[in-house]
């Protein structure tokens, strides 16, 4: 309704403009068409010539006017038919609810995009975040595994230093006991015992030098093992020669095994032997 109520303006001015025109061409026409020659009548009356009066002036009668020509108004044309264009109108609305349409599904899919843009980041910010506090819970873990593990051999290191003080202290508990049966056994007659039986046994096997003087003195350590064996043989100091020297380690390690004492705490595992070679009168 609102197309055709704005066609009859242009229509009704296109209809008037072609009247004025029309109208403007008949006017035209008729001021170019000739005026018909009406003769005009002279009534003459003859009169004698008189030459010293001059004759009067023709009288000339208006021409009629002409008749006015009345125009017939042409009949207006009737208005062409609006042309159908509704298929077009309708193929217009269809092309706009589709283009509508595709706007519509690439803001959904923007807007889908953009939401799984931002769920990407978040996953991602949520992962990065998770693996740092796994991170973070192992570094914690290793540390107090790690602190766990130095106390653990600082508390071992402390009971071993704790058993080892006490051996020690036991050990030289023990020592001390021994030491002190021994300096008691030493001066028993027990002890004195025990030493002149291994000084014979010494004497017995020592074969004397050609060398040796009446008054040759060798003192010597001697190193055995529980049930008498001599193991070690080490002269602190002798008067005699390299033969003598010779003749008293090979006469204690003839009489090896050593004799044994009577009280198992007289037994020295360093004993000290003093031989002394006496003349005979």
């Amino acid at each position: 309704m609102t197309r055709d109520s704005k066609n009859i303006v242009p229509v009704s001015m296109a209809l008037l403009l072609h009247v004025v025109i029309f109208s403007s061409m008949i006017v035209a026409f008729d001021y170019a068409r000739p005026t018909p020659f009406t003769p005009l009548a002279v009534q003459a009356t003859l009169v004698p010539e008189m030459p010293e009066q001059a004759p009067p002036p023709p009288v000339v009668e208006p021409e009629p006017e002409p008749e006015p020509v009345i125009e017939e108004p042409e009949p207006e044309p009737e208005p062409e038919p609006e042309p159908d264009n509704s298929e077009e109108l309708r193929k217009q609305a269809e092309e706009e609810k589709r283009r509508q349409d595709a706007f519509l599904e690439q803001q959904r899919l923007d807007e889908l995009k953009k939401k799984e843009q931002a769920d990407k980041k978040r996953k991602e910010r949520e992962e990065a975040e998770r693996k740092k506090r796994e991170e973070e819970e192992k570094e914690r873990q290793r540390v107090a595994a790690e602190r766990k593990r130095e106390e653990d051999i600082q508390r071992q290191r402390e009971e071993n230093e704790r058993l080892r003080r006490e051996l020690e202290a036991e050990q030289r508990q023990a020592e001390l006991d021994a030491e002190e049966r021994r300096f008691t056994a030493r001066n028993s007659a027990e002890m004195a015992a025990y030493q002149f039986a291994i000084a014979q046994k010494v004497r017995r096997n020592w074969a004397v030098p050609a060398s040796a003087g009446p008054e040759t003195k060798c003192s010597v350590r001697v190193t055995q093992l529980p049930g008498g064996e001599v193991v070690g043989v080490d002269i602190i100091s002798c008067n005699g020669d390299a033969a003598v020297l010779r003749s008293v380690e090979a006469a204690i390690r003839r009489s090896s095994p050593l004799p044994k004492p009577v009280d198992p705490d007289l037994f020295d595992r360093n004993l000290t032997l003093n031989l002394t070679l006496e003349r005979e009168d």
